[in-house]
């Protein structure tokens, strides 16, 4: 894929990133480089490795599932600015 400047703009813009004009071209490389980088490893043959959650082999450690933190509703709701029946209420951000 081709990053030209146009392309880096609109994606800072999408992505709310304020990026100088100077820094346009070095992003655009850097992306450049990074979809090089995918391209590689989409190219690997991965038919035969089994799918896996860690490149670790670890044991995950449980702890007991019982009740540590007693209800404290009552106690946070009492700093909130506003609430109604145990909720937080916060401003209306969309129309």
């Amino acid at each position: 894929m081709a990053f030209d400047q146009d392309t880096v703009r609109r994606t800072a813009h999408l992505a709310r990133i304020a990026l100088p004009q100077a820094e346009i071209p070095a992003v655009a490389d850097q992306l450049e480089r990074i979809m090089g980088l995918v391209e590689e490893l989409r190219a690997i043959e991965t038919t035969d490795v089994p799918i896996m959650a860690h490149p670790l082999d670890l044991d995950q450690p449980l702890r007991p599932d019982t009740v540590v933190h007693q209800d404290q509703r009552e106690v946070l709701m009492a700093s909130a600015p506003a609430a109604e029946h145990g909720l937080f209420l916060v401003p209306k951000v969309i129309e």
